[in-house]
């Protein structure tokens, strides 16, 4: 079954390295025959939270979050790509999720964390799981990680390291599991 993924990157740094990690999940998800859609905070900036999109009239919500909401409406999945910054993730990244609530329900997420030390995110992952839990997105249970990010993946989000290709897969082959089961059980009706 062909599959939507959306991945979600929130860093907007001028030196930014997650963007490595963001080019290589998006090759192993294309190479697996479905679509990624790169949903980038940098390249699609949103103002700090006030108005939800679901507080707009469609008309007059700005282009970017109409880009973004139909994207997540249009996705199985969603992928979050989290740097870790000060322990927690990158605040561009907390904005993008914000903004949205039904555009998420009722299909899965996986989390992919990198950082430039030896923990690979793993401290921001865990914020990011209950945030996702919150917008009605259950994340799997398996997270992707990339610890000394700018030594395992090149700028053009190729693997140095071959293991990284071997535990992103098995990272995609549990997504793309709960996302073909979601996708079934939302043809049958949601809760609400």
């Amino acid at each position: 079954m062909a599959l939507t993924f959306s991945i979600l990157y929130g860093s907007v740094r001028e030196k930014r390295q997650g963007i490595r990690a963001v080019k290589f999940i998006q090759k192993q998800v294309e190479a697996r025959g479905h679509k990624a859609i790169v949903l980038d905070a940098k390249e699609l900036p949103l103002p700090f939270l006030d108005k939800m999109y679901k507080e707009f009239d469609e008309a007059d919500a700005p282009e970017n979050m109409k880009t973004i909401a139909n994207a997540l409406n249009g996705s199985d999945a969603f992928i979050v790509v989290t740097g870790e910054y000060n322990h927690s993730i990158p605040p561009a990244l907390k904005n993008m999720l914000d903004h949205f609530q039904k555009e998420y329900f009722f299909k899965p997420s996986g989390i992919a964390a990198y950082s430039a030390g030896q923990f690979g995110g793993m401290r921001a992952a865990v914020h990011v799981r209950a945030i996702l839990a919150e917008l009605a997105t259950p994340s799997i249970p398996t997270m992707a990680s990339y610890p000394k990010i700018q030594k395992v993946l090149d700028e053009n989000g190729e693997a140095i390291e071959e293991y990284f290709i071997k535990s992103t897969n098995k990272f995609l082959d549990e997504l793309e599991w709960y996302a073909e089961a979601l996708k079934r059980q939302r043809t049958e009706g949601t809760p609400y």
